[in-house]
């Protein structure tokens, strides 16, 4: 399906550059950022890390202590 969306020039900008280091479209860009984004949504309830309104993971209050492999996975999950 094809859409139009506006987007600020600068972050248009980052996004062009980004997809040409990556050697990938912008659309391709696109569409995983989103998916991430909806995945991330979508899993908050069952996952151990929630996301704030602007895309940060935490820790929710539980008592749980932060481990080596929290931070890789937070690592992993914004590399994508």
């Amino acid at each position: 399906m094809k859409t139009t969306i506006e987007l600020p020039d600068e972050l248009f900008q980052r996004v062009k550059s980004i997809a040409l280091r990556r050697r990938t479209t912008m659309k391709a860009l696109i569409t995983r950022a989103l998916e991430r984004e909806i995945r991330s949504f979508s899993s908050k309830e069952s996952s151990i890390f929630r996301v704030d309104e602007d895309g940060v993971p935490y820790l929710p209050s539980r008592g749980a202590s932060v481990t080596s492999e929290h931070v890789a996975e937070i690592l992993e999950n914004e590399e994508g």
